[in-house]
């Protein structure tokens, strides 16, 4: 297994929408085991997506507070609670932004060998999830930023 570079805010593989996984395979377990040394290769990385590695298939993994694993093929049901918290994005390293979640949130896909999985989760984990879903979709958490908040983040991830 590999640990892999993550792609930056700019790459355009970042905003393409993930294929969704057909082939529970062994190249799918690889790919889970890489997404997860990748996570775990940098300190207070909490979930990763495999668009950030460059592969556009949807699988997220996670890591925060005992609770790990992977969801293949994720499909969230979101609380209508939501909460504003501090939140950043391996793609664009050392900067935080304050941004509304959903506070609770069900994740339900499949696990690398096509079993079914649900993950139920509630603050700072439902925000991982919900963050890494979104890459699933080509969607970068400064896309739920207001205009002029967006437009001073991207200022500051900008080469």
């Amino acid at each position: 297994m590999t640990v892999h570079a993550i792609r930056l805010f700019g790459d355009p593989v970042l905003r393409e929408a993930a294929e969704p996984v057909r082939e529970f395979d062994r190249e799918l377990r690889g790919l889970v085991k890489s997404l997860t040394m990748t996570m775990r290769a940098g300190a207070g990385r909490a979930g990763l997506a495999a668009p950030q590695i460059g592969v556009p298939l949807r699988v997220v993994v996670y890591d925060y507070d005992g609770k790990a694993g992977h969801i293949v093929n994720p499909r969230l049901e979101l609380s209508e609670r939501r909460i504003t918290a501090d939140e950043a994005c391996l793609s664009a390293p050392g900067v935080w932004w304050p941004l509304e979640r959903s506070y609770m949130v069900t994740a339900r896909g499949r696990d690398m060998f096509g079993k079914s999985v649900t993950v139920r989760a509630l603050g700072v984990l439902a925000r991982v999830l919900q963050h890494e879903c979104d890459h699933l979709e080509g969607v970068l958490f400064s896309d739920h930023l207001p205009a002029d908040e967006r437009a001073r983040f991207l200022a500051t991830v900008s080469p």
